[in-house]
């Protein structure tokens, strides 16, 4: 693992500049330097003793309990990096720069331990029973033994989001695939302890027996509705255990593929007004921007109207990088935040491609009191079939 000083090369070209600050999610909220990617950086230099003025004093910063909070106080949205002028890839410092605070006896939040050890006990992260993980499955749809697509439900459709995983298996089941599930085999992805610097589980236990259920099987290609499971087995899985045999799609990139086809059809109009949230995981991270969008624009009646704040510009909706799990108050007010541009927009709807995008939305709209609901891209399409 790289220490401090393997770290400086991406310290040293951070230029203070202050482009990172107003695109913060949470700098926004607090208002702290500290808060900021550049006030952070800014304070590991002073950590590692290499500032001009510290070597001069001879003086060494110490490893405060606010700056680790201020660590783990990050979304994971990839905002940083995408207005940093000398492109420092931020969310791969970040949980580089966490997973040394752990390695080092600082953090992690009681919260992301939590989600540790609830992940190598039950394989998830909400400490439910392994054998309930397909529970979802409505008792109607057949799964196929050589499937076209396994479907990957990820943990939160599983256990928390179960409406959207069966919402995934009936529009799939009404294209006419066949498709499949690991079922109690499926384990977590990893996202959330990736995320929050606890890399060693996902590449030792999690990756692994995720790759090998589908090599074992012989199955050819892997669909998530998931944006956190999706970046991970795309960015994160051929670092951690090679390039997987199988194709990997998120749901979007599916629907869109089926619709080319003439698999997917929409037979009944939704006369809304939609605006499409672009997560963080799917979006800045991993560049999918267009599918769920003409997903959405191939439904009658649909109206899809445009924000400023959308696609490298979306603003997070606060769910991501271990944060809400956390410091939930903060994610559900970053959310509100986020609602209101829409509304302001003018939108009836709106919809997302992700399960904690969707969940954080609408408790932001709950907080705000603005009378607005997040669906899924697959919830709506499925109404028009």
């Amino acid at each position: 693992m790289r220490k401090i000083n393997e770290i400086e090369k991406d310290l040293y070209a951070c230029l203070q500049c202050g482009y990172c600050r107003e695109t913060c999610p949470v700098y926004k909220r607090l208002g702290w330097e500290s808060s900021t990617p550049r006030g952070k950086v800014y304070y590991l230099k002073q950590i590692a003793g290499k500032t001009p003025m510290d070597r001069l004093l001879r003086r060494s910063p110490n490893i405060t309990p606010e700056f680790v909070e201020r660590v783990f106080q990050c979304t994971s949205c990839a905002a940083c990096e995408h207005q940093c002028h000398v492109e420092i890839e931020f969310p791969k410092l970040w949980e580089e720069v966490k997973e040394w605070l752990i390695s080092e006896g600082y953090g992690p939040p009681a919260a992301h331990k939590n989600i540790k050890e609830r992940v190598q006990t039950k394989r998830n992260p909400y400490d439910e029973p392994k054998e309930m993980r397909p529970a979802w499955l409505p008792q109607d749809i057949k799964l196929s033994p050589n499937p076209e697509i396994v479907f990957f439900t990820g943990c939160t459709e599983a256990y928390r989001m179960q409406p959207l995983a069966a919402a995934t298996a009936k529009l799939l089941d009404k294209a006419g695939v066949k498709f499949n599930i690991l079922g109690e085999d499926e384990w977590c992805c990893g996202s959330p302890l990736l995320r929050t610097g606890q890399k060693g589980v996902v590449r030792d236990e999690l990756a692994p027996h995720n790759v090998r259920e589908m090599e074992k099987r012989g199955w050819k290609a892997m669909v998530t509705a998931c944006a956190g499971c999706y970046n991970t087995m795309r960015g994160a899985y051929p670092k951690l255990v090679g390039n997987p045999p199988y194709k990997l799609y998120h749901i979007s990139e599916y629907l869109e593929k089926l619709i080319k086809e003439g698999k997917l059809k929409f037979t009944k109009e939704y006369k809304k007004k939609v605006a499409y949230h672009d997560p963080c995981h799917l979006g800045r991270h991993a560049k999918v921007y267009d599918a769920p969008r003409n997903v959405l624009t191939a439904i009658p009646g649909l109206q899809l109207i445009h924000i400023k704040e959308e696609r490298e510009d979306s603003q997070c909706c606060g769910a991501g990088g271990g944060f809400k799990s956390a410091f939930n108050d903060l994610a559900e007010d970053i959310a509100a935040e986020r609602v209101k541009q829409f509304v302001k927009a003018g939108a009836e709807v709106i919809a997302t491609s992700c399960p904690f995008c969707q969940v954080n939305l609408n408790a932001g709209a709950k907080k705000a009191g603005l009378d607005i609901k997040t669906m899924d891209v697959v919830q709506i399409a499925l109404q028009a079939t």
